[in-house]
């Protein structure tokens, strides 16, 4: 797609677009934040412990990986392998959002520590049809990161009292919230295909291997599905 060729918008509507559009990852954020602390605080971490990792490392996948097998001595090497492993896909995500931001390479810098699945779907999902801004990227990533700050250093403070995430289906909100991503990304068979390669990757490599080797397996699938079924410029 030729970025060009996108229409110019207002800073403030960009703003409003952004905010709009994670709006609802957010809320869905909110039990999954409140879990994480409650886990973290059982693991021995205090509420400002379960702060800085939230707001310094800002990936749950990782974080929960992390918290899994944290205990006295800290396993640093297991950690730094499991959440290394597990965050890989922001390399893939950076490369493939970074020529569409309409931002300079130091803006990138700083506003891509921000970026996470669900704002980086929403983000390449606008790219398709309007600019990706400075003023769209940051207040959303913004928000998002306090969020998810917030509501995992609340869920330190108030630790067991919430009960399994199950009981009221938050356990299912990002899977959910993502099935309606994928369904907007879908522009044919090409698409379904890809996905569909993806996601049998991960469920194999996760059935047979285990976590977090199935975040890995997937992305790479994706990849190979993408370049074989692309076609060189100027062929049928």
């Amino acid at each position: 797609m030729d970025l060009h060729a996108l229409p110019i918008t207002h800073p403030w509507r960009d703003v409003r677009d952004g905010l709009r559009d994670i709006a609802a990852p957010a809320i869905a954020a909110i039990p999954i934040g409140l879990l994480f602390g409650a886990v973290a605080a059982g693991k021995g971490l205090s509420v400002l412990e379960v702060a800085l990792m939230s707001g310094l490392v800002f990936a749950g996948g990782a974080q929960f990986a992390g918290i899994e097998i944290w205990g006295y001595p800290v396993p640093v090497a297991a950690l730094a392998f499991s959440t290394l492993l597990i965050n890989l896909r922001h390399v893939l995500m950076g490369a493939s959002l970074a020529p569409k931001a309409r931002f300079g390479t130091g803006w990138r810098l700083l506003g891509f520590s921000v970026m996470a699945d669900e704002n980086w779907a929403l983000a390449e999902r606008r790219a398709t049809h309007a600019p990706v801004t400075l003023a769209y990227w940051g207040p959303m990533g913004a928000l998002f990161w306090a969020n998810w700050v917030t509501w995992s250093t609340l869920g330190a403070v108030i630790g067991a009292a919430m009960g399994p995430p199950e009981r009221f289906g938050a356990d299912f909100a990002f899977t959910a919230m993502f099935i309606g991503l994928i369904a907007g990304f879908v522009r044919g068979r090409p698409t379904l295909l890809v996905i569909a390669a993806s996601a049998a990757a991960a469920a194999l490599t996760y059935q047979f291997v285990g976590a977090p080797w199935h975040v890995a397996a997937g992305a790479l699938a994706g990849i190979a599905a993408a370049y074989g079924l692309a076609r060189p410029e100027g062929t049928p």
